[in-house]
């Protein structure tokens, strides 16, 4: 187990009342755990913005699989993607709706382009992008 290193934080009564509201809602034993994924996070966000560093990460969308040719500009940038894409997965949510989720492995610039492609197609309802690093 590695060393850890204690220290003091100052925090206002009633920000620290809404802090503690907050992570046990989301099943965190302690606020240590609670602060060290914070800190975690806001590294990863932070690392992200160098579009040139290797990542791992998700796409997650919904579309409309009627809208125009979606169904095809999908998957033709998807073949043209088979360095940055994993994987997929996808869900027929009901007679016109799909889910798909797409695990993304490249360079960061790489991966948001990709993302903003697919989402900015017609007929997508929603898209996430979602980037960690790939060596955690």
């Amino acid at each position: 187990m590695e060393k850890i290193t204690r220290f003091g934080v100052s925090i206002e009564p009633d920000l620290l009342k809404k802090f503690d509201k907050a992570i046990k809602k989301k099943g965190y034993t302690n606020r240590s755990e609670a602060i060290r994924d914070i800190i975690r996070k806001n590294l990863i966000l932070e690392k992200n913005k160098d579009t040139n560093l290797e990542a791992i990460g998700t796409l997650t969308m919904i579309y409309d699989h009627n809208a125009g040719n979606l169904t095809n500009k999908l998957l033709n940038l998807q073949h043209n993607h088979t360095r940055e894409i994993l994987s997929t997965t996808h869900i027929h949510i009901d007679h016109h709706n799909c889910l798909e989720v797409l695990v993304l492995k490249g360079k960061i610039g790489n991966i948001q382009k990709l993302a903003d492609n697919i989402k900015s197609l017609k007929g997508i309802k929603h898209g996430e992008l979602v980037i960690t690093e790939s060596q955690v």
